[in-house]
């Protein structure tokens, strides 16, 4: 019986900060789609786009209040993008909500990408274009 009390605690402290551990701010969500979005557009190497990384610290520091709070998001999208990889990241930079708000969004800008490029490649570049993520050449 006391091993079970212990393994029930165990486990809801454990969701408890998960749960806690799986909130994004509207601010966070909204850059972070914009992220992501960005990175499929450059995924698909969508023509006449490239990064703009200046422009995506500014647009982030406006959304979420300081250049250290965009970066902070950029670099948990960062580890997010490389433990989907497979490759080395920084467990402290990784947020599982960012892991999977971030792949909900990739996966369907990149579906829409595949299904018809011309129209999609047109309107998220231009919107990431506008935004400040992406610059045109």
């Amino acid at each position: 019986m006391n091993i079970k009390l212990t393994a029930v605690a165990l486990l809801s402290m454990m969701v408890a900060g998960q749960a806690r551990a799986a909130i994004l701010t509207d601010a966070e969500a909204t850059f972070l789609e914009q992220l992501a979005t960005a990175a499929a557009v450059l995924e698909q190497r969508c023509t006449g786009y490239e990064a703009n990384g200046a422009g995506g610290v500014q647009l982030g520091a406006r959304a979420l209040g300081s250049p250290d709070a965009a970066m902070a998001l950029i670099n948990a999208f960062d580890a997010a993008i490389k433990a989907h990889d497979g490759n080395d990241y920084d467990p402290d930079k990784f947020r599982p909500e960012v892991s999977e708000a971030a792949g909900k969004t990739f996966k369907r800008v990149r579906s829409e990408l595949i299904e018809d490029p011309e129209r999609a490649c047109a309107a998220y570049g231009d919107s990431g274009a506008a935004v400040g993520l992406l610059r045109r050449y």
